[in-house]
């Protein structure tokens, strides 16, 4: 379980094909702290540490996680969003975030404001009754607000310290992102559709 607040920004440094599979190692400021079999949140997608050296650290993504997130658009080079799962005595700054993306969401408009960002994001309309006006929703592994909500979009503004802590800067128009919904949600809208 994470909270949506991005401690570090990881840069990877190789990428692995091993059949469907693909591994990745990730340099960053944490990763001398990781061990092995801890859950760490990767733009969104909770991975399990598999392997550590020299201030990086090893994850793989199997054939469903590819298909269903981002992270099959990841190179050398590329930045990551990284989170340490919640500890039971740590505040909840952001919101509950399992790490399990539900989709990939397309960015379709970029405004830059007065000291901060607008963005905007088009996903699958089977998710809209998961998304609502001032709601809670992780884009990338970040915990984000969403307004100007629709059937098949949203928006949300991003901070001048969010766009210089996380690789949401680099997020432009076309760019596709990591979408979690907001697990109550789910839940209520399970319970429904059961009655």
């Amino acid at each position: 379980m994470f909270t949506g607040i991005i401690e570090s920004s990881g840069i990877v440094k190789q990428v692995i094909s091993n059949g469907s599979n693909r591994s990745f190692w990730i340099s960053s400021p944490l990763s001398d702290e990781f061990v092995i079999d801890q859950s760490i949140s990767h733009n969104g997608v909770c991975l399990t540490v598999e392997e550590t050296r020299n201030g990086e650290h090893r994850v793989t993504a199997v054939k469903e996680t590819l298909e269903k997130t981002n992270l099959s658009n990841l190179r050398e080079n590329s930045i990551i969003n990284l989170e340490r799962c919640l500890t039971a005595n740590s505040r909840v700054d952001g919101h509950f975030v399992q790490g399990h993306v539900d989709t990939v969401g397309t960015c379709i408009k970029r405004k830059e404001e007065k000291g901060s960002v607008d963005l905007e994001f088009t996903y699958p309309g089977k998710f809209a009754a998961l998304v609502i006006e001032k709601g809670s929703v992780c884009v990338n592994g970040i915990s984000l607000t969403s307004f100007a909500v629709k059937k098949k979009s949203f928006k949300v503004t991003i901070i001048p310290y969010t766009l210089e802590h996380s690789n949401i800067k680099e997020v432009q128009k076309g760019s596709t992102v990591n979408l979690e919904f907001d697990l109550i949600g789910k839940y209520i809208v399970r319970y429904l559709s059961l009655k």
